[in-house]
C-alpha cells in the first residue's frame, strides 16, 4: 500500500475533492428547495406536527460534511475553510428548521430559511471559487497586466 494514501479507495478522488464538493454543495441547495417546499406542504395539510425534517436533506449535510473533513485533508487551508463554511451551514440549518416549527405551531406561512441559504450561498461561492479556479484565473492575469 502507497504510504502517502491516508484513506485507501477514497484516494482515487484526491484530483477531483473540489469537484466532488461543488457537485455535493449544488445537491445540497436542491435537497433544501425540495424539504422547503415539503415542509409548506406538510403544514398545510397536517399541521404543525407533520413537519419533520427531509432525511435527504440530512443526509446530503452530512455528505457535504465528509467531504468538507477530507478536503481538510488534500488542501489544509482551503479545506478548514470550507469545513468552517459547511459547519456553519449545518447550525443555521438546525436553527431554520426550529423557526419553521414555531412558525408552524403560531399557525403562520413558512418563510424561507433566509440564514441557512445565505450561509449555503457563501459556502457555495467559495467552493465554486476554489473548484472553477481554471476559470477564474486567466482572467486574474488580465486585470493584474
Amino acid at each position: 500500500m502507497d504510504p502517502t494514501s491516508i484513506f485507501g479507495p477514497l484516494d482515487l478522488l484526491y484530483p477531483h475533492a473540489a469537484y466532488v464538493l461543488l457537485a455535493l454543495v449544488l445537491f445540497n441547495a436542491v435537497t433544501r428547495w425540495i424539504g422547503h417546499r415539503r415542509h409548506v406542504r406538510q403544514n398545510e395539510e397536517d399541521g404543525a406536527e407533520a413537519v419533520e425534517r427531509f432525511a435527504p436533506h440530512t443526509l446530503s449535510n452530512v455528505l457535504l460534511f465528509l467531504a468538507a473533513v477530507y478536503y481538510t485533508t488534500v488542501r489544509l487551508e482551503a479545506g478548514a475553510i470550507v469545513l468552517f463554511l459547511v459547519v456553519g451551514i449545518i447550525i443555521t440549518d438546525y436553527f431554520e428548521f426550529e423557526s419553521r416549527l414555531a412558525e408552524a405551531r403560531t399557525d403562520r406561512s413558512l418563510e424561507l430559511p433566509k440564514g441557512a441559504l445565505a450561509a449555503w450561498a457563501v459556502a457555495a461561492i467559495y467552493i465554486s471559487y476554489k473548484s472553477l479556479r481554471f476559470i477564474v484565473d486567466p482572467l486574474w492575469g488580465v486585470i493584474g497586466a
